[in-house]
């Protein structure tokens, strides 16, 4: 009887042992997890120094919120998450009634201290994961979710059409290469893929690709960059930019068949130069003051308005010209029929004078006219229909040769147009 209640007293206590183990306290007693063992905390999780840790990092785009090209910066929602090996959180599973994953505090345990180089971003825009995922293995996982605002140096040659990369570096602040090494833990491709189905917004960009690269540096870090590329989508900037110009320079062209009497071809020209002045104002608060080389869109505006300009220029050059070959020979009729005027009333007044009163008044024929014949016959030919006189040649000559210039000039203004918007249109096409 005695034996018997010493073997039921010894089940009791196996299962009560049993029924022990298969609660986290005990999983956590057996792997020394308690806030007095600070050597989990601070000592890289090797038994032998010379094992190098390596961890496994990716990164998933989850947003395009800004791209500043003034500031030179690009904000973005991204997950980081790393995996890592902690030889000493290891256990069993069958031993603790099949537990596969602990979820401790991230301040239990060392982690590995990864810097972004190119962040520029308010920390209190990150949110961190407070806790960190341990497995039978010991693999340790952490993702972080980040408000990314990083450094890029942008070139913005083929401005509204380019496509910007920017390098996400990822380093160690303390640990060289032979202590921690950064590996990537999925294929490119499959990450663009992944990126493109988490993409809650995107913007005026759309994600063409993300490449990574594992390197070590000459500070003898082990670092691994993510290239993100980005496109961005041009059409607003068609719209708002490139036809309004387009229109403006078909106009430019069209004031050639305005006629230059009524005054309003020059007023019509200077408001298409001002309209295009406004749109480089515009260009002006998108593009940055530091850019090195010009881009095309800056290239084109101000192509367009040098046009327009040379256009006015012309204007007020020919119109002064035209005005002086249409003048010039009226003038000098004019004064030629006011001097004859002049000696026809002088000739009136000395017959007047000779005659005295004791000659019979004469009356004049309406057919008659006073004066000298000679002058008479002057002005009949002079207003003889169909006949030119110097004058009026020379007048036509003016008139011809001003017609000629402004011709030639219609011509190569307009070659020079349809040439100039052929190459830069060429070069936002093929340039890369």
């Amino acid at each position: 009887m005695a034996a018997l209640t010493l073997t039921l007293l010894a089940l009791v206590g196996v299962s009560c042992s049993q029924a022990s183990d298969c609660s986290y306290s005990a999983l956590l007693n057996h792997l020394k997890l308690d806030e007095t063992n600070s050597g989990l905390q601070i000592e890289r999780p090797v038994k032998n120094w010379n094992t190098t840790t390596e961890v496994q990092l990716e990164i998933t785009l989850g947003g395009i919120l800004d791209v500043n090209e003034k500031l030179q910066t690009v904000t973005i929602h991204i997950y980081v998450e790393m995996h890592w090996t902690n030889e000493y959180l290891t256990w069993n599973s069958s031993e603790f009634c099949g537990i596969n994953l602990l979820t401790i505090p991230v301040s239990m345990i060392w982690v590995p201290d990864i810097i972004i180089q190119e962040d520029a971003s308010d920390s209190t825009n990150s949110q961190e994961d407070p806790l960190v995922s341990v497995f039978p293995n010991g693999t340790v996982g952490i993702v972080n979710r980040l408000q990314l605002t990083y450094i890029c140096k942008f070139n913005l040659f083929r401005f509204p059409f380019d496509t910007q990369t920017c390098n996400i570096t990822f380093s160690s602040l303390n640990y060289d290469d032979s202590q921690l090494k950064l590996v990537k833990s999925t294929n490119d491709s499959i990450l663009t893929k992944l990126s493109g189905l988490n993409m809650l917004t995107e913007g005026e960009w759309k994600l063409v690709n993300i490449k990574s690269i594992s390197y070590t540096s000459l500070a003898q870090r082990s670092e691994l960059v993510y290239q993100i590329s980005l496109e961005r989508k041009p059409f607003l900037y068609v719209v708002n930019l490139i036809l309004p110009l387009l229109f403006l320079l078909v106009l430019d062209l069209a004031s050639f068949f305005v006629s230059q009497s009524s005054g309003e071809k020059l007023g019509f020209q200077v408001t298409i130069l001002l309209s295009v002045f406004v749109l480089l104002l515009i260009l002006k608060d998108i593009l940055p003051s530091t850019e090195e080389s010009l881009p095309l869109m800056a290239i084109y505006c101000v192509s367009v308005f040098t046009l327009v300009w040379i256009n006015v220029l012309e204007t007020m050059l020919i119109s002064p010209l035209k005005d002086i070959a249409c003048c010039v020979g009226e003038e000098r009729q004019h004064a030629e029929v006011v001097k004859v005027k002049e000696q026809e009333a002088d000739n009136r007044n000395e017959s007047a004078g000779v005659s005295g009163t004791d000659q019979p008044e004469e009356t004049n024929s309406p057919l008659d006219l006073p004066g000298d014949g000679r002058q008479l016959k002057f002005i009949m030919a002079r207003t003889k229909p169909g006949q030119k006189t110097p004058e009026t040649k020379k007048k036509s000559k003016r008139i011809r040769w001003v017609k000629i210039f402004d011709s030639v000039f219609f011509v190569l203004y307009f070659a020079t147009v349809v040439f100039s918007q052929v190459f830069l249109f060429s070069l936002w096409k093929f340039y890369v």
